[in-house]
């Protein structure tokens, strides 16, 4: 990993019945980390001592945990990822993913396992900016899900999805924001994707994933959403009207929704996220984050 780069694996769900939701996103290099900027404004910003593993559960039992650590805390591998007392690994078409974190701002206890099945995987990464130093790769966007949790007790099957994103600066050097949502359908699964660059360009690209074949799709017009507490804009792709479900995540710089899209003329429920670098940036922001993502 490159100094001020960073790496993630991104994965959320929704259970069968729609009760349910959670996303985990394993992080080197965490692009939300306070510690990892203040560590490359000294010319420290070395990946691997920035780590963690991010973990929500949406729905009735809700949860937040997001515990930075060092490389002394941190094992990798071509199949592992160890991250303090948490762990992330890929055995054949299942990746496993063991939790054990002290949620934030109230310190209680997330314990679990997670299994992704991934039945098809894909190799079409995609360049967000000119100059490639930040790509995206949707790996298993139509997956199976089993949640068994501890603590809190929960468990669950559903419908999956599984992206990385990797770079070689930090994000706020190349966007101002982003917003992208994915849905599943009978055959496989549909991503937009808009990153806003500070010049105001846009890379804006839906793909459809399915039998193991990648297609560009019309891109839907970009609609609003309401704007939550902090007061940020959020857009989805859709040929209507959208409607929001639940509002999962409403941070100063980030959200993220459940949210009901037409495409095609069907209607889909949708993960939608919106991610604000130019907020993020801020020094108010910045001095806000150790409170939800302590460094261990």
């Amino acid at each position: 990993m490159p100094d001020g780069g960073y790496r993630w694996w991104y994965f959320d769900a929704l259970s069968n019945d729609g009760k349910h939701g959670l996303s985990i996103i394993a992080f080197v290099g965490s692009v939300f980390s306070p510690y990892y900027a203040r560590a490359r404004r000294k010319g420290l910003g070395h990946a691997e001592n920035h780590c963690a593993i991010n973990v929500a559960l949406y729905g009735g039992t809700k949860r937040w945990a997001m515990t930075e650590r060092g490389k002394a805390d941190v094992s990798r591998t071509e199949s592992e990822f160890v991250c303090g007392p948490s762990s992330m690994r890929v055995e054949g078409d299942v990746v496993t993913i063991s939790i054990n974190e002290r949620c934030m701002p109230w310190p209680l206890a997330l314990k679990g396992h997670v299994k992704i099945h991934l039945s098809r995987c894909y190799d079409s990464p995609v360049s967000l900016d000119d100059g490639e130093l930040h790509q995206w790769r949707a790996v298993a966007p139509h997956a199976r899900i089993e949640v068994e949790f501890t603590a809190p007790e929960l468990r669950w099957r559903g419908n999956a999805y599984h992206d990385m994103n990797w770079g070689a600066e930090p994000l706020e050097k190349a966007f101002k924001d982003w917003t992208w949502s994915r849905v599943h359908d009978e055959n496989g699964a549909v991503v937009f994707y808009d990153a806003r660059r500070f010049d105001e360009s846009c890379k804006a690209f839906g793909l459809r994933f399915a039998e193991g074949v990648v297609k560009e799709v019309n891109l839907p017009s970009a609609r609003s959403l309401k704007r939550g507490l902090w007061g940020m804009r959020q857009d989805v792709r859709s040929e209507t009207a959208p409607v929001l479900v639940a509002k999962l995540e409403d941070a100063p710089f980030y959200a993220r929704n459940h949210v009901r899209i037409t495409y095609d003329g069907k209607a889909y429920d949708a993960f939608q996220e919106t991610l604000s670098l130019e907020k993020f940036d801020t020094r108010l922001v910045q001095m806000m984050l150790p409170f939800r993502m302590p460094r261990w």
